[in-house]
């Protein structure tokens, strides 16, 4: 009778420590908070060439998606129309300063289109990082023409 009371016991005391890890750096899920306005950041030294794509009108939401091998970034804008298309989240720099910026840009319609709804309109671009790199970040920051939205652990 001891033994299944003890088994019992200490099964409750291990599960009840589960809510102190939920709320740790440990787990993944706390990695990043949820996204916050932000001021878009000056163009720093690309490292690739220039993009011919426009750069979103507006960013409208950043989440951080944890994976077993690193991250998703994924953003949201909201272009004046419907029809843009090849959306891309396009890094200015390697996020060696611990933070990373990206610039939403995607490419307008080919003929002109409707304005529509909002939700119609949204347009959403990922970007993976790598277990390696996230050692090195603190700050994501997603830029349009307009404004900008960050996410900082």
């Amino acid at each position: 009778m001891t033994k299944p009371l003890l088994a019992a016991l200490a099964l409750m005391v291990t599960v009840s420590g589960c809510g102190m890890v939920r709320e740790s750096r440990l787990n993944p899920f706390n990695w990043f908070g949820s996204a916050t306005p932000a001021q878009p950041a000056p163009a720093p030294d690309r490292i690739v060439a220039p993009d011919r794509r426009e750069l979103a009108a507006q960013i409208t939401g950043l989440t951080i998606e944890p994976t077993p091998d690193g991250a998703i970034v994924r953003a949201t804008a909201l272009p004046p129309t419907l029809g843009f298309w090849d959306a891309e989240l396009v890094a200015l720099d390697k996020g060696e300063s611990g933070k990373i910026t990206y610039e939403f840009r995607y490419r307008p319609p080919v003929e002109p289109m409707a304005a529509s709804t909002p939700q119609a309109r949204s347009i959403v671009a990922a970007a993976f990082l790598s277990n390696k790199r996230l050692q090195l970040i603190n700050e994501v920051l997603v830029q349009g023409a307009t404004n900008a939205l960050t996410s900082r652990r």
